[in-house]
């Protein structure tokens, strides 16, 4: 069986990412073979097409509700595998697989299609496009076009795999807002050596870039009546914090997970400003504080911590419940804290909760009631052993995030690459307003904190006949409250993507509803049963009138009349 073409074509307008992946398949033997295709694909990423052609005829992916496709198709799908065709691949990444017979010298087309808003992180955008093609390709290319009317700012690529040799099939043309990659290898370019026919096209491709940004109220695109506003102030004074880590150290830690625990410690401990204030809770089935408050991040406290944090050893049980509220404690009775600080409390568990309180919904209920909107809880579930789903739910409900952490060699790194993120508090209570009868279905638009480096998002649908679009940002920074202002042209901001042949058309209208079924979801995570119905609906229907493989929908994967029937593809969660 010979791969005899794969193109990856990928193109990134204003952040939002469409890749399609093609490859042609010939079965050189005389008699009839199973041909597999494989994507590994980000989980932020929706699919939102696939087809085999083989031999001129096309079997389409059709995307149905998932509970009706899971019925219609259960008879046929043997018990247990209803998994279907993708599944979780790493802590990025998730696999879809299809394989397919077909007959001797026959040929099939496989093609499959995703879209996502790629989002900044540390200060840049990543598009992450895996390169396995596990045999020598004839015609292989990947092509990256990259259109940012804000102007790229800065543009770099990155291989695992690169050499000398393969550096030669790479070019990259750029000027002020377009940028084209295109990687080509010869055939000749992608073996390992001459005389072996193996490949070194075993890896990741990756694009990262920045936009230039104006000093002020953001930037705002407008595509067929949909806008897209993206803010993300830069050189503001950072809030100090006051955190506290409140880690499990109960036996299922033992091992390599607590020495994890300590490096990702100990180098996040340096990571620390003068002005924050921080402390350390452990526990397994009992709770112990490091100090009884909060102390500066002076030289002296953080050695004197990192002293403590080299002395962690894991064993008994976890009392989840017990940790969280003793954290809000000592943040609630914190005194000669900054007057404009953020406060924020850092879990890190690798179970179930076994001591003290076990119901987790008593838990959420506790904590919510505790914490009451006062500070953030970033939840971070180590390994596969814990409730994703509990940990998920008590940082959405307390203006936080949760994050597994893979058990893998980098699991410190993982832990560090977090705290990063969080590290640089810039800005609280952000409300972004827009003229309330102008606009519909508009996205999240109040922000509880925003972190140097990433990058707040709103989109919606403008309503017909408004020429000027006034948008208003008011916010908290560490040394005052900001009032944005700013009015642009909707017939001007239409214009830039006018004659751009390589964009599609309505892709901010594409944009929208990603973002909104992404947040519809994101929502039903921590409403009450009643509404999470409602809100599930909602993203149901957006992710069908726009075809999305979303959690709630299915892609059918047809095939031709001899062969098992249907195979399901669905989008895997995080919380299984």
């Amino acid at each position: 069986v010979d791969i005899y073409s794969l193109h990856v074509d990928c193109r990134v307008t204003s952040r939002f990412a469409h890749t399609v992946i093609t490859s042609r398949i010939v079965n050189r033997d005389n008699e009839s073979r199973e041909v597999s295709f494989e994507v590994e694909l980000p989980k932020t990423a929706f699919i939102t097409n696939f087809s085999m052609s083989i031999d001129g005829k096309v079997y389409p992916g059709i995307i149905k509700e998932k509970a009706a496709a899971q019925k219609e198709y259960d008879t046929a799908v043997s018990r247990g595998q209803s998994a279907g065709l993708v599944k979780i691949r790493d802590r990025k990444l998730e696999l879809f697989h299809v394989s397919v017979s077909i007959a001797a010298a026959s040929k099939v087309t496989f093609e499959l299609t995703y879209e996502e808003l790629l989002k900044r992180q540390l200060g840049k955008f990543e598009l992450l496009l895996k390169v396995r093609p596990k045999q020598l390709v004839k015609h292989f290319q990947i092509d990256v076009h990259i259109f940012e009317p804000q102007g790229i700012r800065f543009l770099e690529t990155d291989s695992t795999f690169m050499t000398n040799e393969l550096t030669e099939a790479l070019t990259k043309v750029q000027n002020e807002t377009k940028a084209h990659i295109l990687f080509k290898p010869t055939v000749d370019q992608q073996k390992i050596n001459p005389e072996l026919d193996e490949t070194l096209l075993n890896g990741d491709f990756v694009v990262r870039y920045d936009v230039k940004r104006e000093a002020t109220a953001g930037d705002i695109q407008i595509v067929n009546g949909y806008f897209v506003h993206y803010f993300a102030p830069s050189e503001m004074p950072v809030f100090p914090k006051n955190v506290i880590f409140v880690i499990d150290r109960s036996g299922s830690m033992s091992g390599r997970k607590i020495e994890q625990t300590r490096d990702a410690l100990l180098k996040i401990l340096q990571d620390l400003r003068p002005e924050d204030h921080f402390s350390f809770i452990t526990f397994n089935s009992k709770v112990a504080e490091w100090k009884s408050s909060l102390l500066p991040a002076t030289e002296e406290n953080v050695a004197s911590a990192a002293a403590f944090v080299q002395t962690l050893s894991a064993s008994g049980g976890t009392d989840i419940s017990g940790a969280l509220l003793r954290a809000v404690g000592v943040l609630d009775r914190a005194e000669s804290l900054p007057e404009r600080s953020v406060s924020m409390v850092i879990l890190l568990t690798d179970g179930q909760p076994t001591a003290g309180e076990t119901n987790v919904e008593v838990i959420q209920e506790k904590i919510q009631k505790a914490i009451n909107g006062k500070y953030a809880l970033f939840c971070l579930g180590f390994g596969f052993d814990v409730s994703y789903k509990f940990l998920e739910k008590m940082a959405l409900s307390n203006g936080g995030i949760a994050r597994r952490i893979y058990e893998k060699a980098d699991a410190a790194l993982q832990l560090q690459d977090f705290f990063q993120e969080v590290a640089t508090p810039i800005l609280t209570k952000i409300e972004m307003q827009y003229p309330e009868n102008a606009i519909e279905g508009l996205t999240k638009s109040n922000f509880t904190l925003f972190f140097e480096g990433s990058e707040l998002v709103v989109s919606g649908k403008i309503s017909n006949g408004l020429d000027l679009l006034p948008v208003e940002i008011k916010a908290q920074s560490h040394t005052s409250d900001l009032t944005l202002k700013e009015e642009v042209n909707v017939k001007e901001k239409e214009q830039i993507f006018q004659d751009r042949r390589y964009i599609f058309g309505n892709f901010i209208e594409r944009l929208w509803a990603y973002l909104t079924i992404q947040q519809l979801l994101e929502k039903a995570i921590s409403a009450p049963e009643e509404d999470q119905k409602a809100l599930e609906a909602q993203a149901l229907e957006l992710s069908l009138q726009y075809s999305f493989v979303t959690p709630l929908t299915s892609m059918v994967v047809t095939k031709p009349g001899d062969q098992q029937q249907g195979e399901l593809a669905n989008k895997p969660t995080e919380a299984g």
